[in-house]
This record gives structure tokens, C-alpha cells and sequence, in this order.
């Protein structure tokens, strides 16, 4: 079995820090608006308005990870089937490498309720720019144009 370093010369120079896992849902209504959730207070980000979701624990397949997290953020069901790979950002996170994986979602049963947030919030992505998000979600917003 070869080694990076073997295999690259300049390896040993590469940076290497933890990759964070991080999935979330543009649950798109009938009329085109997307749900925002708002990050509570005394959490990391307190006040950004995000896309629903949460971290994929070891193990966990991205997409069930989102089916969980939903449930648990918003109260809703979501069978896997009815998520589609949207789009996906890259940024640091406290020291930690953080990849988000964004899909979408036009299919569930329940309301949403902010059972894990400040508050909800639909809008459509035009609005979008104009409310403080985290830096990975920003990015997400004229990909998430094109699609709906």
C-alpha cells in the first residue's frame, strides 16, 4: 500500500485538521419560499438564520443524519427518498475543516415548529441576502436560486 507522502512529494507540507460532516434541508414550499431557522441564544452563531440540520454522527449516512435532525429540530418526518442533493459548502469552523452537504426537500409530514430555534421563518431566496447567515450557508443562496 503506498503513502500519500510516498505518492506526493509535498505532502508532508499539506495541512491536515478534522473535516466536520454537517447536512442540511432547503425545505421548499408550494409557492417557492424555503424554511430558515433562526440559532438560539447562547449557541455558537446565536441570532444567524440557517438552513435546518445538524451534524452526521460516526457512522451515519449524511441523508439519514438530515431525516434525524429534522425531526429533532422541527418536529416533521421526512422519508430519505424525498431529499435530493442540492449543493455543498467548505468552511472553517472553529479550527475544525466543516463540509456542508445542502438538500433539497419539498415532501414532509407535520408543521415545522422551532422545537431547537429562536424561530422560523419563510422566505424566498431573494430575501435571503439581506438576513446574517453563517458563512457556509451564505455561499448556498444563488445555487439555491438556480434550483428552485
Amino acid at each position: 500500500m503506498r503513502r500519500v507522502n510516498g505518492v506526493l512529494p509535498l505532502a508532508k507540507n499539506l495541512e491536515k485538521i478534522p473535516t466536520l460532516t454537517v447536512v442540511a434541508a432547503a425545505l421548499v414550499a408550494a409557492d417557492g419560499r424555503v424554511l430558515l431557522q433562526q440559532r438560539a441564544p447562547g449557541r455558537a452563531m446565536a441570532g444567524l438564520w440557517e438552513f435546518p440540520g445538524g451534524k452526521v454522527e460516526a457512522g451515519e449516512r449524511p441523508e439519514a443524519a438530515l431525516v434525524r435532525e429534522l425531526e429533532e429540530e422541527l418536529g416533521i418526518a421526512v422519508e430519505p427518498g424525498a431529499l435530493g442533493p442540492a449543493a455543498f459548502a467548505s468552511a472553517d469552523n472553529e479550527g475544525r475543516h466543516m463540509l456542508l452537504l445542502l438538500y433539497l426537500c419539498r415532501e414532509w409530514r407535520g408543521e415545522p415548529r422551532p422545537l431547537d430555534a429562536a424561530a422560523l421563518k419563510w422566505v424566498r431566496t431573494q430575501e435571503m441576502s439581506a438576513l446574517p447567515m453563517p458563512p457556509a450557508d451564505a455561499p448556498l443562496i444563488p445555487l439555491l436560486e438556480r434550483l428552485i
